[in-house]
């Protein structure tokens, strides 16, 4: 209980993909300018890394070793596919999924999504490679959820669709920080979160 517990909480805090191991940055500058599209993103990398993991955690015993990278692109592209097919198949989700544009598709290449088949589900049986997945996916939004609400906010005053920042702000004179929705600005705030992380986890600064 205690190791599936660890499993779970790890790289949700202690050793999560993006703060400490600096994975799935790409996607954390690219799709963090609104918070809806950040949550669809979160959600859809999560399922994909648990899934994936899962599937090559019950195939592992039988993957030639000589093209198991193959094997694992292959599971993990299917995974995209019907993650990419199943935002196109309803309404509410068809306009995020436009919004996203390649980026779902990009998923493939999400380190986050080989690491954890190669580091984990590749040694371990399928339920705790489906956690390890979905908790390293869950590492990974949580990232994108906290820069996204700061970028949408800041940059356009409001949240989920919805105006945060009241009128009379703006009367006052205030103006929606256009840098705040640029590239730069996402990687600038994930560094500084990253640097929160380390500052308040010992273990994680270099000696």
């Amino acid at each position: 209980m205690g190791k599936m517990k660890e499993t779970i909480l790890n790289p949700i805090f202690k050793g999560n993909p993006i703060t400490v191991l600096v994975l799935g940055i790409c996607s954390s500058l690219a799709v963090t300018v609104e918070l809806k599209g950040a949550i669809v993103m979160a959600l859809s990398v999560t399922v994909v890394t648990g899934l994936s993991s899962f599937v090559c955690s019950i195939i592992r015993n039988s993957i030639p070793n000589r093209v198991r990278i193959i094997v694992q692109l292959v599971v993990v592209a299917l995974m995209v596919i019907l993650v990419d097919q199943f935002l196109k198949a309803f309404e509410a989700t068809y306009a995020i999924d436009k919004a996203l544009s390649v980026y779902i598709g990009l998923i493939i290449t999400n380190c986050i999504v080989m690491g954890r088949i190669e580091a984990y589900a590749l040694s371990n049986k399928p339920l705790p490679s489906l956690l390890d997945g979905l908790a390293n996916g869950a590492g990974y939004g949580l990232i994108l959820i906290v820069v996204a609400i700061v970028r949408e906010i800041l940059g356009s005053g409001t949240l989920l669709g919805f105006q945060i920042i009241p009128d009379a702000m703006y009367g006052a004179g205030y103006i929606n920080n256009g840098l705040v929705i640029l590239p730069p600005f996402a990687l600038i705030l994930v560094g500084c979160i990253i640097w929160i992380h380390r500052s308040i986890d010992k273990e994680l600064q270099e000696k």
